[in-house]
């Protein structure tokens, strides 16, 4: 299977796929949901279904090579294959990334808060302060335990805490300036 034909363009969700076999080694479907929910998933939530579609379909591209267990369970494990690692570094050179996805609910009710009451809108920005100090919390708490190592891990969690710091800023703002 490995190397047929032109790869379609490979999604975000495809490209975590791959990169966190290539990270950890292979791995199956259940291994793959917990990697996501310790890494990326802060910031690329993926849904488990998808975690157990993926990998098979990239073994069907030759990305992946999919082995079944003979005993026990017959867990299904997929390992990253030539034209997995050569589609991740392809991934990983090109510099252009669409653009970012942004999906908050809060930002959805602040947009329509013109058709509730005011109180909502303290109410909502108090809420959102506090749940985004508790990110905030929770990078600078993970970054420090980095230490002065400059890992792509330390480097994401600066970028956390500065988003995190700006919403914090905004919606305690808005919830200042709407009382």
């Amino acid at each position: 299977m490995e190397g047929r034909g032109q790869v379609p363009e490979l999604t975000p969700p495809d490209c975590v796929v791959l990169g966190l076999i290539a990270r950890h080694g292979a791995m199956t479907p259940y291994e793959l949901k917990a990697k996501v929910e310790e890494s990326v998933d802060y910031f690329w939530p993926i849904p488990h279904a998808q975690l157990y579609r993926i990998p098979a379909r990239l073994a069907q591209l030759g990305l992946l090579r999919e082995e079944t267990e003979h005993t026990g369970r017959r867990r299904r494990v997929f390992h990253l294959t030539d034209a997995g690692h050569t589609a991740l570094t392809r991934w990983l050179a090109d510099p252009h990334a669409p653009e970012p996805e942004t999906r908050d609910p809060a930002q959805l009710k602040l947009f329509f808060a013109d058709l509730g009451d005011a109180g909502d809108v303290v109410a909502l920005a108090r809420e959102q302060a506090a749940q985004h100090r508790r990110w905030l919390e929770l990078y600078t708490s993970r970054h420090a335990e980095l230490g002065a190592r400059q890992t792509s891990r330390a480097r994401l969690l600066k970028l956390a805490i500065l988003h995190e710091q700006a919403y914090v800023e905004f919606w305690e703002s808005l919830s200042e300036d709407a009382t």
